[in-house]
């Protein structure tokens, strides 16, 4: 490839104009606040991340190029009113943030699912903002980003998915420390074929956490088959 072939493709990389896409799908939302709804998904490419537990490893590499007004009319076919832009990690994607403001702009309502690796302070204020924090079992736990705390408010969540005990006990003195359930909600799920649902459930019901309970929707209706 040739100096100007590479700088086009740099340039498309960046570009806030289209986004590399791996799939855009209608389904019921699986989790967090808006479980249950018929939504719209909106699956970005790429995440900086290797969370040892990721169930959309296929979300890594691959993926077509979209103009956001195409991604805007594909929404638009769907006919239903939520859409969540996830991953991957939509965030490392530039194009990203105009693509949010532009879905609330159209009347959605939007939510955004992120790892915590990246700054959210730039997101849309009408987006709700589900972000992870990554605990020891995921193998990125230095990835989070503690300062995106502070920028959350009653319209976000805080997303911990838990490998074992260790995890669960680490969540819970993050929580303690940062306050984090007087901001805004707080889901705790089990990472799948590490920790048993009724395990974590008696657990928060026994150390009477203030948090959601929450397991994936769409895994328990169609095992999670990818596409839905």
């Amino acid at each position: 490839m040739n100096a100007a072939a590479d700088a086009a493709t740099a340039s498309a990389a960046t570009s806030s104009e289209r986004l590399k896409l791996t799939e855009i799908f209608l389904s019921l939302q699986g989790e967090a606040r808006e479980v249950g709804w018929p939504t719209v998904f909106v699956r970005l490419t790429g995440c900086p991340l290797r969370c040892q537990y990721c169930d959309t490893t296929y979300a890594f590499h691959g993926g077509q190029w979209w103009e956001l007004d195409a991604i805007l009319a594909k929404v638009v076919a769907f006919g239903v009113r939520h859409v969540c832009v996830t991953g991957g990690e939509p965030l490392a994607q530039k194009g990203c943030l105009d693509l949010l403001t532009r879905l609330c702009d159209a009347g959605y309502a939007v939510s955004l699912e992120t790892s915590g690796a990246i700054d959210v302070t730039t997101v849309d204020p009408r987006v709700s903002r589900v972000v992870d924090i990554k605990t020891p079992g995921s193998g990125e736990v230095e990835r989070n980003r503690w300062s995106n705390l502070a920028a959350l408010t009653v319209h976000d969540q805080v997303k911990f998915v838990l490998c074992s005990r260790e995890d669960f006990d680490w969540a819970c003195g993050i929580l303690q420390q940062h306050r984090i359930a007087q901001t805004c909600e707080v889901l705790f799920s089990p990472s799948a074929g590490q920790v048993q649902p009724r395990t974590l459930a008696e657990w928060i019901l026994e150390a009477r956490l203030p948090v959601r309970f929450q397991m994936q929707l769409h895994k328990l209706l169609w095992n999670d088959e990818p596409g839905r």
